[in-house]
Order: C-alpha cells, then structure tokens, then sequence
C-alpha cells in the first residue's frame, strides 16, 4: 500500500528537560502523519467530519527504538496496512535526519457516524480513492 513522508522539526514544547522528545509527543506526530497520509490522497478529514463520518483511535502501539532531541527534523512515514472495512489500520515509521529508526508505531481506527455513535463501513468515495 502507498506510503507517505511527512517531515517536521522537533518543538521545545514537546521535550522534558533533558532535550528528549517525550513519549506522549509521539501520538501527535502519528496524528499529523496520518492527516498528511489522507490528504495526498485526495481525502479531507475535514469534510469527513461535516458529512458526519469521525474516525475515533480505537488501538494505539509504539515501540521506541531510539530518542528524538530537541530540533531534530523528523520524517514520519505512514502506510496503510489493508483496505478498510470498518476499521481503518495504519502503520508508521520515524527517522531523524539521519535516518536512524527511532520508533515504528501502528493505530487502528474506526470509521463511526457521528450523530448516531456507531460503527459504519469505510464510505465507497474512500475505498474508490484508495483503489485507484
């Protein structure tokens, strides 16, 4: 399945005092690889969201493999595991510049109507994007 790079420089904000990214500040980045990944195919989360579709994190993962630092570039590279049903499953991998391994992480979410709280199927504008 396609993969995508999106690279960005690590914050002072997102690192404890000793200049290391913190843990918790991994999930954002996942967050903001997952977007990249939807967007450069031709998916708005957005307009997802005003036709009432939400896709909720449902499993979270990551093994750290080595820590990030304060101004490192990160480049995260997410792919999608599988063509979605109900649940959509991605995968990722963070490099620094260097482009030494510092985590491989995986989420899984689902595809849920908002106004009614439930489970739907992957919407066909989505599947048909992804199968072309």
């Amino acid at each position: 399945m396609r993969i995508n790079s999106f690279s960005f420089r690590v914050r002072y904000a997102e690192t404890d005092q000793m200049g290391i990214v913190h843990h918790a500040s991994y999930v954002p980045y996942l967050e903001m690889g997952r977007i990249e990944w939807l967007r450069a195919m031709d998916i708005s989360y957005r307009a997802m969201e005003e036709n009432g579709i939400i896709l909720p994190v449902i499993s979270l993962q990551i093994n750290y493999k080595k820590s990030a630092l304060y101004d490192d570039m990160l480049t995260v590279e997410t792919r999608l595991k599988q063509l979605p049903m109900v649940r959509i499953e991605f995968e990722y991998k963070i490099y620094n510049d260097k482009r030494e391994l510092l985590a491989e992480a995986n989420t899984v979410l689902a595809f849920m109507d908002q106004s009614k709280n439930r489970p739907i199927k992957c919407p066909d504008f989505i599947l048909d994007k992804l199968k072309a």
